[in-house]
């Protein structure tokens, strides 16, 4: 968000300065800012959340404002009285607003006093779980269970039943202390099949206040949103007026000014019910200047510097639709857990803008770039814009093609696949979309016949390539040089292809006669294959293995062997090893701090009693027991630092 920033304020002239910890001492936003300070070591409560060495900073440089982007201290009021004190500027909302819609609790009493249709639920504070199970016996299960100063999906548990009441109640304080400093929480009903859709506002300081219409971001993993949109596939135009007047009635009864984003929860029927408000700029708020043309950050400023609103509701306009993607350092292969380390190649799509298409990247990273485990795990925000919907979505899903990053585990495979399934591209989302969907967890996207014969062809190309260089083109080859027969194996599947001469360019015959017409492909030590076939372009990521390519398209995860017939015909025959049996052992499953062990050696537990906590990037992760088994060992204990499949503990058999 600093980079996000930087640019906009360069743009208009404003100097900017950095301020970083030890772990972000070679970001980004240090290499793009005028000037940088140092303000403490790597845990957010020893730097980027003491606010007084952030005032230390505005001293040292002569800074007059603060921009405090969308994490730690944005929606701190105790910040913005502290800046104020100083005679420095907050761009962002007074610090009675902050306060009034920081607190969950607070704020829900104010939308209903305001008219604002609320979630039934109960707002005062609670102060244990007995308590927490009468209160959600009373509104009737399933509830949500969340941190009354809460974001960002931190301090946040949906629970069915009395014992998840209980569980949650536990995990959703202790998290909100972490995160926020603030344990309090509150319980309201959980809506079922709803969609989260927000409006962004905008007011200044002389009493104007605006809607810029919808986005979507009913797309979540873990309570935090993965894909959103702007407008939305579900709203009317009756709906969304309706929405956005009930936004602006509440902002203008907390005397709101800046950028700010109230959110909503939306049934099937297009009720819709208050969630909070964010007295801040959203991570989402690429695809609201994608459909408006209005850059939020230099609206920001500018009423941060008394500047009077000059865009009125009726000239707010949306124009076509923008898709963002979130892209994170996370395993989609093992429940989105975060991963650390370092950005080993790390290329981004080429950004461009034209009448049918946009592409944005914003990001805060670069090519060797380290991914810490102290703050969040977002890499970049890929954003398109289309003058429709389905265009904006198939533009998303070319540029996730061409999005290249090794060393961290992404979630680029994941945003891929959901790119491609009909009910998505068909606009029918809840926020149980990837439980849905993806019930048993992301395991990979499958490939249709035509696109499988594709990967299948490309892999056959490269092989080629490999065997033939220094040749002028493969049409040159001679059968004393090469044999142009290959069989390409990718699982069970088997493809013949031969290569006829060819002066022209390079054709594949597969086993049927069908002839495939390769006009480029994947260049030896390239990562991403940009090949067309029979006037198809494709973005493939390979990497070369033992005779072959590891393939990555669409979500997909493919290794393709490319081999002489006869090979082929014996390879059936060998035996498949089978992995290790590792159910005896409680693995790591991120990089992270063990908070809680509790079980003890010698302990008979259950199927899916908890082991243990482990915190990674200020989210607490509980793990369970699989089956009935015996604790024959604990190999770590509170407080240590493991990395990922370090072996927590042992069991055996009873």
């Amino acid at each position: 968000m600093a980079c996000r920033i930087i640019k906009t304020a360069r743009r208009m002239g404003v100097e900017t300065v950095a301020v970083y910890s030890d772990a972000d001492k070679d970001a980004l936003h240090v290499k793009m800012a005028d000037e940088a300070v140092h303000i403490g070591a790597a845990p957010a409560g020893e730097s980027y959340l003491d606010m007084e060495k952030i005032v230390a900073a505005c001293r040292e440089t002569g800074a007059v404002a603060v921009h405090p982007g969308y994490g730690f201290l944005s929606e701190n009021a105790a910040f913005a009285e502290r800046l104020r004190q100083e005679g420095i500027y907050f761009i962002g909302p007074p610090v009675k607003a902050i306060e009034a819609m920081g607190d969950k609790i607070t704020s829900k009493t104010i939308a209903a006093e305001a008219g604002v249709s609320t979630v039934p639920g109960h707002m005062g504070v609670i102060e244990s779980a007995a308590e927490a199970v009468k209160i959600a016996k009373k509104i009737g299960y399933p509830v949500m269970i969340k941190a009354s100063a809460g974001g960002g999906g931190k301090g946040m548990r949906v629970a069915k039943s009395d014992k998840e009441v209980k569980e949650g109640f536990e995990r959703a304080k202790s998290e909100a202390a972490s995160s926020f400093g603030d344990d309090r929480v509150f319980i309201e009903k959980f809506i079922e099949e709803p969609r989260h859709i927000e409006i962004q506002v905008l007011a200044d300081g002389q009493g104007n206040c605006i809607s810029l219409g919808e986005r979507e971001c009913s797309i979540q993993r873990r309570n935090q949103k993965v894909i959103e949109e702007a407008p939305s596939p579900f709203l009317d135009a009756e709906t969304r007026a309706k929405m956005g007047a009930q936004a602006v009635t509440l902002a203008k009864a907390v005397n709101y000014v800046s950028a700010g984003t109230v959110e909503f929860i939306v049934d099937k029927e297009k009720n819709f019910y208050f969630l909070e408000m964010n007295t801040r700029l959203q991570v989402e708020h690429p695809v609201t200047e994608l459909v408006t043309g209005i850059d939020l950050v230099e609206e920001m400023l500018k009423i941060a510097d008394g500047q009077a609103l000059s865009i009125k509701q009726e000239d707010v306009t949306l124009d076509g639709w923008a898709v963002e993607a979130r892209i994170y350092a996370e395993d989609p292969y093992r429940n989105f857990l975060p991963s650390t380390g370092r950005l080993k190649r790390y290329r981004p799509p080429t950004e461009e803008a034209s009448a049918q298409l946009v592409v944005r990247n914003d990001t805060g990273v670069f090519e060797g770039a380290e991914i810490s485990p102290y703050y969040d795990p977002m890499i970049a925000k890929l954003v398109t814009w289309g003058p429709s919907r389905l265009a904006a979505i198939d533009g998303l899903a070319v540029s996730l093609d061409q999005f290249d990053i090794d060393g961290v585990g992404n979630n680029i495979p994941f945003l891929a696949a959901v790119m491609q399934q009909e009910r998505f591209r068909e606009g029918h989302l809840t926020t149980n979309y990837i439980a849905e969907e993806f019930p048993e967890g992301f395991t990979g996207a499958l490939l249709d016949e035509d696109t499988m014969l594709t990967m299948a062809a490309l892999a056959c190309r490269a092989a080629f390539q490999l065997e033939t260089r220094g040749f002028a083109h493969p049409g040159a080859m001679t059968q004393q040089h090469v044999t142009t027969e290959r069989s390409v194996l990718i699982g069970d599947r088997r493809w013949d292809f031969s290569i006829p001469k060819s002066d022209e360019s390079f054709v594949l015959m597969t086993s049927e006669g069908q002839p495939l017409l390769i006009e480029d492909g994947w260049q030896p030590g390239a990562s991403v294959a940009a090949t067309e076939i029979d006037g198809k372009m494709l973005y493939v990521r390979m990497d070369r293995i033992t005779s072959g390519f590891r393939m990555r398209y669409r979500g997909a995860d493919l290794v393709a062997k490319v081999v002489l017939p006869h090979v082929a015909d014996l390879m059936r025959h060998m035996p498949k090893k089978s992995p290790p049996d590792m159910s005896k052992f409680l693995l790591c499953p991120m990089p992270g701090q063990v908070i809680r062990l509790d079980v003890k050696e010698g302990d008979i537990v259950e199927d899916g009693q908890p082991l243990a906590i482990v915190e990674a990037m200020k989210m607490e992760n509980v793990l369970r027991a699989e089956r009935r088994a015996k604790v024959a060992r604990i190999n770590a204990a509170a407080g240590d630092v493991l990395a990922v499949d370090a072996v927590i503990m042992e069991f055996e058999a009873v």
